[in-house]
């Protein structure tokens, strides 16, 4: 594969931009080689600006459901365009937002509108903290919500991506405050909250975690955090960046069956654009500024050509459910044949998956945390990314990451997948 203009472009970026890249993943720093810059996108395919053609499995990391440059929405945010591009001040898209999304997810009374998935987690937090009156927080063990402080103890993506174990700048102080547990380990949670005995504001989660490669909650576990939070008066925020609108239109909560206290979303409901929201009940958010005295603002929440894109995108998985069942049915596919054609060439691996959420790691044991996701072999990874990428499908390069299909994705396109797998078999022996 030829790519000087991506390299050209890398090498020119590393000038004016902390190691020619606008977030660390990008890079390709763990996978090795050089990053791709993307020039166009559309449906199930990435087009890099050496004319290469991929397949693409991150979909801007989630948010691409239908694809890329889904026509109702690049519509849509024309026409919205010629009207401004912000205002600053409220209009009735945000309100139609709110209550399209309170229509399709369960157990929402009240919706925040914020700019970003890390600063819905981190306000979904504080306000926590301010309706709590307590300090210190639950997270889990290779979960990622975000790069505020808090979050970025024992994290997953990038942090556990880049084995920053310790990220400077975080204080002693915000690090003593955030606990960490196991992924699928209730007794540990269990014991952090018997050694902090009402101190603990809130635990954080993914419900199904994206930020170590997918892992999935074991039977029984959310249900019993879920019973520990209530007998607690501890606030369960269920982080649905990832799973928000892609499991099912009530995301998580809806598929699972369990219903959080707060819930956050990222840039599924901008469609992709940079925007993010949390809610919840309303006993809750009624503490948050101006209605209470938790602050959070934003001079660009609700803007409104993420308003619109993400109304569009939203309104039209509403309305057609039966996208959920196809998304199913190509996860599925997907990983039954992928692990037969590595099962087959004798590579040890386990294949994560549900939904449209899938993970490929190269070990012979179950993944069921961040200690499992380690053990996998990065080596073989790296060399299966480079192996795919050579053959035009472009997963995300790092093996600590959640692939993400689109329902743009046909059977040849899965097809073609599976047969470059086979073809990328033989270098990884």
């Amino acid at each position: 594969m030829n790519i000087p203009n991506s390299e050209q472009l890398f090498s020119r970026a590393q000038h004016s931009i902390p190691g020619g890249v606008n977030s660390p993943v990008r890079a390709f720093k763990s996978v090795g080689g050089t990053p791709l810059f993307i020039k166009k996108a559309k449906g199930a395919y990435l087009f890099d600006v050496d004319g290469n053609k991929y397949i693409d499995y991150i979909n801007s990391w989630g948010p691409m459901i239908l694809g890329h440059a889904f026509e109702p929405v690049v519509e849509a945010i024309q026409k919205k365009a010629a009207d401004s591009t912000s205002f600053g001040a409220p209009t009735e898209l945000e309100i139609e937002m709110a209550e399209l999304i309170k229509s399709m997810v369960p157990n929402v009374d009240l919706v925040r509108m914020v700019s970003s998935g890390t600063e819905a987690c981190m306000s979904a937090i504080r306000l926590a903290r301010g309706y709590t009156g307590r300090n210190k927080i639950i997270k889990f063990e290779g979960c990622y919500h975000g790069h505020a402080d808090s979050f970025l103890v024992k994290a997953g993506s990038g942090v556990a991506t880049f084995n920053i174990q310790t990220v400077p700048g975080v204080t002693a102080g915000v690090a003593a405050d955030t606990l960490t547990a196991p992924y699928n380990d209730i007794d540990a949670v269990q014991q952090l909250i018997n050694q902090h005995k009402n101190q603990i504001a809130a635990i954080i989660i993914e419900p199904v975690a994206g930020n170590m490669g997918c892992i999935l909650p074991q039977q029984n576990f959310l249900e019993d955090l879920r019973k520990i939070c209530t007998e607690e008066d501890i606030v369960l925020i269920f982080d649905e960046v990832m799973t928000g609108f892609r499991l099912a239109q009530g995301g998580a909560q809806e598929r699972l069956k369990i219903d959080a206290d707060l819930v956050t979303y990222g840039k599924v409901i901008g469609a992709g654009m940079p925007v993010g929201a949390f809610g919840g009940k309303f006993e809750i958010m009624q503490h948050i500024a101006p209605l209470g005295n938790v602050y959070q603002a934003g001079t660009l929440s609700g803007n409104p050509i993420a308003m619109i894109a993400g109304f569009t995108l939203l309104n039209h998985l509403k309305n057609n459910p039966g996208i959920y069942t196809e998304l199913d049915e190509k996860g599925a596919y997907l990983r039954k044949e992928l692990f037969t054609v590595l099962d087959k060439a004798n590579i040890p691996v386990t294949i994560n998956q549900i939904g449209s959420m899938i993970s490929v790691f190269f070990t012979h044991r179950a993944v069921n945390n961040f200690a499992d996701a380690s053990s996998s072999n990065i080596t073989t990874f790296n060399k299966f990314f480079h192996a795919m990428l050579e053959q035009g499908i472009y997963l995300p390069p790092s093996g600590y990451e959640s692939w993400f299909l689109s329902n743009a994705l046909s059977y040849d396109d899965l097809n073609e997948t599976i047969n470059a797998t086979a073809k990328a078999a033989s270098s990884l022996l």
